[in-house]
C-alpha cells in the first residue's frame, strides 16, 4: 500500500491574477495555508494589499503587483518581477477575467475586444512568461487556468465571454502537450456558482425565490465557497496529482453533469423541463 500523502508546497512560488478577491483570493488564501509564497497581481491594490496581509500573517512571503490584466506588456513585466522577487516561479494561477451581460448583436467591436483582451490575451500573456522561468528552473511546474461553465455549453447574451472560456479550455489542452516534456502541468478549473462577492448580492437580491431556483439548477443544491474551489486548485498543485495533465474540471456542485435536468419546483423531482402545471 501506499502512504497517505499529505500536500505541502513550502517552497513553492505561486504568481496570482486577479488575486485581490473572488476565486483568486480563495485559490491565493488555500496556497498559502498549505505552505507556497504568494504573488498576487491585481488592478485593485486595496484588496491585493488585504490578501496580502492575510498571507503574510500566516507567516508565508507575499508581494502585491498592481496592474492591468488587458495589457499584455504590464503582466508579462509582474510575472518577471515576482520571479526575481523570490527567486524562482511554480505555480501561475490564470484567473483574471470578467464579463457583462448583453445580446451579441448590441455588442461593440471595442467591447469585444475587452472580453478578448481580460479573458483571453492575459491568459496567454502570462502563460508564456511564466512558463519560460519555470523551464529555467528546472523543476517543472503547474498552470491552472480559470475558466467557466459557461465555456461548456451555450451561454446566450454572454456570447464573447463564453467563446473566450472555450478558447481556455482548448488552450489547456494544447499547453499540457507541449509543456509535458518540461514537467509543467497544465489544467482548468470551470467554476459555476461560486459565492464571491461578486454572486452573494446578486443572489440577495432575487430572494428566496432566487436561492430555490438556484438549489434546483445545482445537483449538490447550493453554491460553493472559495474555500472549495481553492482545494482544488491546491490539490492539482501538489504532488498528489503528479500523473495527472491537461484536465479541465468543473467546480460546480454537478451542473454540467446535470445537462439541462433540474429539479421539478412541484415535486422536487428530476425532470429535463418544467412546463406542465
Amino acid at each position: 500500500m501506499t502512504a497517505t500523502k499529505s500536500i505541502d508546497l513550502t517552497g513553492k512560488v505561486a504568481f496570482i491574477t486577479a488575486g485581490g478577491n473572488g476565486v483568486g483570493k480563495g485559490i491565493a488564501l488555500s496556497l498559502a495555508k498549505h505552505g507556497a509564497d504568494i504573488a498576487i497581481a491585481d488592478i485593485d491594490p486595496e484588496n491585493g494589499g488585504r490578501v496580502v496581509a492575510e498571507i503574510q500573517s500566516m507567516e508565508r512571503k507575499a508581494l502585491f503587483i498592481e496592474i492591468d490584466a488587458r495589457e499584455a506588456n504590464q503582466l508579462q513585466s509582474a510575472v518577471d518581477q515576482a520571479a526575481d522577487h523570490f527567486g524562482r516561479l511554480d505555480i501561475l494561477v490564470n484567473n483574471a477575467g470578467g464579463v457583462r451581460k448583453r445580446p451579441f448583436l448590441e455588442q461593440s467591436l471595442r467591447s469585444w475586444q475587452k472580453h478578448i483582451d481580460l479573458n483571453f490575451i492575459s491568459m496567454l500573456a502570462a502563460t508564456q512568461s511564466a512558463a519560460k522561468h519555470m523551464i529555467a528552473g528546472q523543476a517543472g511546474g503547474t498552470i491552472i487556468n480559470i475558466a467557466s461553465s459557461e465555456g461548456l455549453r451555450a451561454a446566450p447574451n454572454f456570447a464573447v465571454y463564453a467563446a473566450c472560456k472555450a478558447g481556455m479550455v482548448s488552450f489547456t489542452r494544447s499547453m499540457a502537450l507541449e509543456l509535458a516534456e518540461h514537467n509543467i502541468h497544465v489544467h482548468a478549473l470551470a467554476p459555476d456558482m461560486i459565492e464571491t462577492e461578486g454572486l452573494k448580492p446578486h443572489l440577495d437580491a432575487q430572494g428566496e425565490a432566487g436561492r430555490v431556483a438556484m438549489r434546483n439548477y445545482i445537483p449538490l443544491g447550493r453554491t460553493g465557497s472559495l474555500e472549495e474551489i481553492g482545494n482544488v486548485a491546491t490539490f492539482l498543485v501538489s504532488d498528489m496529482a503528479s500523473y495527472l495533465n491537461g484536465l479541465t474540471i468543473p467546480v460546480d456542485g454537478g451542473a454540467i453533469a446535470s445537462s439541462g435536468w433540474s429539479r421539478s419546483p412541484r415535486t422536487g423531482e428530476w425532470d429535463l423541463y418544467h412546463g406542465h402545471p
